[in-house]
């Protein structure tokens, strides 16, 4: 039937997303998105003012020969896409947090970064049954296949019912 949640795709931005719909086991790819040097130097500039993220020409002498983003750079990069292609506005609640973050690889300017979930695990909540907690095994991947980032997320997520069967 036309209209229901399940007839637009997981990941598309208008599917409203509720707890039972994050099945453990799954995986999801939320899409790609571009580096833009402009953009790494000016959240560099902004947010993480180390020489290899702000200066061009100390880079290219650096460790990394080479401009890289932050990683909290890369980490604002990946949210610009699990937040809409993941999490929904009808059932986000709220992040307790994040574990086992970790940067493997430089982002680049110029990389294009793409977004791999997989929903390690689902568990309602006992105390509150409108929701539920899932946790989310998060990899960002460049356009040569390299990790370059990877992350668990926790994430409190509203239930479509409160009935507990």
């Amino acid at each position: 039937m036309t209209g229901e949640p399940t007839d637009i795709p997981f990941t598309h931005p208008d599917r409203q997303r509720y707890f039972e719909d994050y099945i453990p086991g799954s995986t999801h790819n939320l899409g790609s998105v571009a580096v833009d040097e402009q953009e790494v130097l000016e959240f560099a500039r902004r947010y993480d003012p180390q020489s290899i993220h702000v200066s061009t020409e100390f880079a290219e002498n650096g460790p990394f020969k080479g401009l890289i983003a932050s990683g909290w750079h890369t980490a604002s990069l990946m949210m610009s896409l699990f937040a809409p292609n993941y999490l929904s506005d009808v059932s986000s609640l709220s992040s307790p947090g994040m574990d086992e973050l970790r940067w493997v690889a430089p982002v680049r300017p110029g990389d294009i970064l793409t977004v791999n979930v997989l929903i390690a695990s689902t568990r309602r909540s006992s105390s509150k049954p409108d929701r539920g907690v899932v946790n989310t095994d998060i990899s960002v991947i460049n356009q040569d296949g390299v990790t370059v980032m990877s992350m668990s997320a926790v994430n409190m997520v509203q239930c479509r019912s409160t009935d507990v069967t």
